[in-house]
């Protein structure tokens, strides 16, 4: 049934309601959101500076986007140790590795004393043991190399990474099944052949997620330099804190941030690996 048109006599409050069908359409464009996004930041952080005047004290967030471009340098400064340490590691640790699968009994044994001891040892411990034992500068031919602490900390990272990534290699070539090596050589291929042309492509993918998790711990452990006298971002981090007074309540935001910029450039390493670790499952 269909209701009654509404008299004259009748109340407003006593009208049926009635929903406006008329939509209002507002959006904003990538490009309006951002400059909007900016302009609020503005507003928040650098009238308020200007509103306290020159002796006035930033606030925590105000101090670390003041400082954010020197410690982001630091932390750009930790990645590129990392990056060389894991170079460094790989191919010192891909050598070590096919050197445990060798058929030499003595180079073997060599090669797992060698794996062992750099596997087991802290970290920490390797990095004070290079910064110290190895000479600030070397000579090569009449010519002196100088030596700074950021390389011997390089170094000093790379070696726990070549112990591990040759454990990585020695897993990957023994799960290999044997009928492989052995229709190898029904093939007539020498064991060389064999390692580097059949066996060792099948280990790539079986190296990648776990190699990829190694990088990802180096890149963390990277922070330990600061012990030794590098200046990388936790360095910085203390400097810019020390700077500001030492105020109690900028320690939390400032080692934030650190935390924060580890977290994001690890994050998605520890995604891929176990993404990767799901695509390259084997039997």
């Amino acid at each position: 049934m269909r209701a009654a048109p509404p008299s004259a006599s009748d109340l407003p409050v006593l009208l049926p309601f009635r929903v406006s069908r008329t939509r209002t359409r507002f959006a904003l464009r990538p490009t309006q959101a951002w400059l909007l996004g900016a302009w609020l930041a503005g507003l928040v952080l650098v009238v308020p500076a200007f509103a306290q005047g020159p002796d006035a004290v930033l606030s925590p967030l105000q101090v670390v986007l003041r400082w954010a471009p020197l410690l982001l340098t630091g932390f750009a400064f930790n990645v590129a140790i990392s990056l060389v340490a894991m170079l460094l590691g790989t191919g010192a640790g891909l050598g070590l590795g096919l050197a445990l699968v060798s058929e030499g009994p003595v180079l073997r044994r060599i090669a797992w004393g060698v794996t062992q001891v750099f596997r087991n040892v802290p970290w920490l411990v390797l990095l004070f043991f290079v910064m110290f034992l190895v000479p600030f500068q070397v000579t090569v031919f009449g010519l002196r190399v100088p030596l700074p602490d950021w390389v011997k900390a390089t170094v000093g990272f790379a070696l726990p990474v070549m112990a591990n990534v040759a454990e990585i290699v020695r897993g990957a070539v023994r799960s290999v099944p044997a009928t492989q090596w052995e229709a190898a050589e029904s093939l007539a291929f020498t064991r060389r052949q064999t390692l580097f042309r059949i066996i060792l492509p099948q280990c790539l993918k079986r190296m990648l997620p776990p190699w990829m998790n190694v990088y990802a711990l180096i890149a963390m452990a990277t922070v330990q330099a600061s012990i030794v006298g590098v200046t990388e971002m936790l360095t910085l981090t203390a400097q810019v804190h020390a700077a500001e007074g030492g105020r109690p309540e900028l320690f939390a935001p400032l080692y934030g941030f650190a935390l924060l910029c580890f977290f994001l450039y690890c994050y998605p390493i520890d995604r891929l690996t176990a993404r990767l670790e799901r695509r390259f499952e084997t039997a």
